[in-house]
């Protein structure tokens, strides 16, 4: 689904609406993917939360893709078209909400930082539902999802979305760095393989991916990072590959970034 877990091959704007699943029930519950399985473009009339209890999880629409790892969920909204792909053993965890519930007012997809109370809330939701019981309708289950609803809308987004592009000249030099993220010409060279000067790809960037050339690199390099490092990749090796100029130098965006080092991520995954 994802070449080398970033782009996909078959964007889900282009598919045939016959390939689209409609499951109107957004699931409760936990599964578990193998390394590298992916879920198939599906949408759902409910809202979902996606978190990943281990492993690290991605979320393709045909306006880009979102990443999570353990610290971070995905916020899906109803009706949006979507695939998952998973880094790593996966434990994904779903919260379905109904449509009329959206705690955090957004209609487009939202990476969340979550803390440790959201994180216990999700596990406690989707455990239940996992192992029903006769209370199960009860107030006790009704309180748990009101605190979580509150959490939800405390969580900070995180900008952990690598969109992707519409226009060709620009589809064409992120095809090559996400190739090779660890390219690291400046945008008049890449400009001059596509045919595109680099004012012109400035200007492009902006307007068709709302962020900055430098900003949208960034974003791919900690996006292969993180799937690398769900592959116990070596942290050395793994800011080699992405394109920074040294370890210290990956370890300092990678913490800035989530909070904590690449190597406590891999402890914890």
């Amino acid at each position: 689904m994802l070449g080398a877990g970033l782009f996909v091959a078959l964007p889900i704007n282009c598919q045939a609406m016959t390939e689209i699943r409609h499951e109107p029930v957004a699931p409760t519950r936990t599964q578990w993917l193998a390394p590298g399985a992916a879920i198939d473009a599906h949408r759902h009339d409910d809202h979902q939360i996606v978190y990943a209890g281990r492993g690290v999880l991605a979320v393709t629409t045909g306006a880009g893709s979102w990443i999570a790892p353990g610290t971070r969920a995905i916020w899906v909204p109803a009706g949006t078209v979507h695939a998952h792909q998973a880094h790593g053993e996966l434990e994904l965890r779903l919260v379905g909400l109904p449509a009329s519930d959206n705690p955090l007012g957004l209609e487009q997809p939202a990476v969340l930082e979550v803390g440790p109370l959201l994180r216990e809330l999700i596990l406690a939701y989707t455990q239940t539902a996992d192992t029903p019981t006769p209370d199960d309708g009860g107030p006790e289950r009704a309180r748990l999802r009101t605190v979580l609803l509150d959490q939800l809308k405390a969580s900070p987004q995180q900008p952990l979305h690598l969109p992707t592009p519409t226009a060709p000249l620009l589809r064409a030099v992120c095809e090559i760095l996400s190739a090779n993220p660890a390219d690291d010409r400046t945008l008049a060279a890449l400009g001059r393989q596509v045919g595109a000067s680099d004012r012109t790809l400035s200007r492009l960037f902006k307007s068709d991916l709302g962020m900055t050339f430098p900003q949208w690199r960034t974003q791919l390099r900690l996006y292969r990072a993180l799937v690398l490092l769900a592959e116990d990749t070596p942290v050395t090796a793994v800011a080699h590959r992405c394109g920074w100029s040294s370890a210290s130098a990956f370890i300092d965006v990678f913490r800035r970034t989530f909070g904590h080092t690449p190597g406590a991520h891999q402890r914890h995954a």
